[in-house]
């Protein structure tokens, strides 16, 4: 499903904060504009859901082993971590 966001000016934010809030609360996203230019995103907040921990751990049960070797090699690839003191 498409996320639709309404552009709305910050004029229009400022006049008309109560009818926009009421909107967040129905799950609508907003792309707040300045002069015509695009400076900002309202999105509503999601509510924060409680997993037990079996539930995660049975979650990721069939994933695979991280092998930490392999893991380290290739995040020094990507970004050099020279441990040598800097001057």
């Amino acid at each position: 499903m498409a996320l639709m966001r309404r552009t709305i000016t910050q004029r229009e934010l400022r006049n008309e904060s109560g009818r926009i809030m009421r909107a967040l609360d129905t799950g609508k996203t907003f792309i707040i504009t300045r002069n015509g230019v695009p400076v900002g995103e309202l999105i509503p907040l999601r509510e924060r859901m409680f997993v037990a921990a079996e539930a995660a751990v049975a979650a990721f049960a069939g994933a695979p082993r991280v092998d930490i070797e392999r893991l380290r090699k290739d995040i020094d690839a990507a970004i050099d971590q020279d441990p040598a003191p800097r001057g």
